[in-house]
Order: C-alpha cells, then sequence, then structure tokens
C-alpha cells in the first residue's frame, strides 16, 4: 500500500488541521488524542512518511520509541498512573484507521476501565492534560 500524503495527521504535521502539541523532536511529534479512552491519553508519530510499523525505517522506529519512551515517564508522573497501555495498529486488519505511523501511549490506572471509543473531548481538557504531562517532561 502506498503512503496517503493527505492523511490527517500529514495534514497535522504541515499545520492544516489544529492539534493539542505535546512534544516535537528532530524526528518525531506528539500530541492529545482527540477521543482519548483515558486522561492523558496522547499519540507519538515520525515527522517522515511511514504509513505504518511495516514500512517504516529503522531512524524513524528508533526515534518514535526514544520519544514515546520518554513521554511514557512524562504521563506516568503527570496522572501519578500506575502504567501505561501502548498501542500500534498496522493496516485495516490490524485496526489502523491513520495510515500514519502512529502509537498511542494511555497513563493507566490500577482498576480503571478505558473508555470507549469515539468520544471527543473538550478542547481546553485536553489543553490542561497537555501542560500536565509538559511539566513532567521537566
Amino acid at each position: 500500500m502506498d503512503y496517503d500524503s493527505n492523511n490527517i495527521f500529514a495534514r497535522i504535521l504541515r499545520g492544516e488541521l489544529p492539534c493539542v502539541e505535546l512534544y516535537e523532536d528532530e524526528g518525531t511529534y506528539a500530541f492529545m488524542d482527540i477521543m482519548p479512552r483515558a486522561d492523558g491519553h496522547h499519540l507519538v508519530i515520525p515527522k517522515t512518511a511511514a504509513r505504518n510499523i511495516l514500512d517504516a525505517s529503522r531512524d524513524q522506529l528508533t526515534a518514535c520509541m526514544h520519544t514515546v519512551q520518554k513521554l511514557s515517564r512524562a504521563a506516568v508522573r503527570a496522572f501519578n498512573a500506575d502504567g501505561v497501555t501502548l498501542q500500534q495498529f498496522s493496516e485495516a486488519a490490524g485496526g489502523q484507521e491513520v495510515f500514519h505511523l502512529h502509537f498511542h501511549i494511555l497513563p493507566r490506572r490500577d482498576g480503571v476501565e478505558l473508555r470507549p471509543p469515539g468520544i471527543m473531548a473538550d478542547t481546553a481538557v485536553l489543553r490542561e492534560q497537555a501542560t500536565r504531562i509538559v511539566d513532567a517532561l521537566n
């Protein structure tokens, strides 16, 4: 399958669509999930084109995993979480809906179930949660 340069995450990277930004470095970009399944649910993507883990380069994966670990640690601190759930879906059969490589980071508390998918969050709440994660990076 070919990479679609008009997918929603490519458009976010180009500044064509808004997001609640968390973190950016040379190779990755992170932002809040607009339909979070847990408080602090956010995404990490490579800044360069990759459809998913099946076609990503080693450099893209290395950059993403470095950022995933960094932000996972910050999210645990920010939300006093007991752990994190990481999700990555590749191709439609694997559950992928946006065809730009991305990793979901969901801070988790013991005994707290994930919320159902598909419910939009209030942008003000996402901004507050993003601030908590960014503050925990320091």
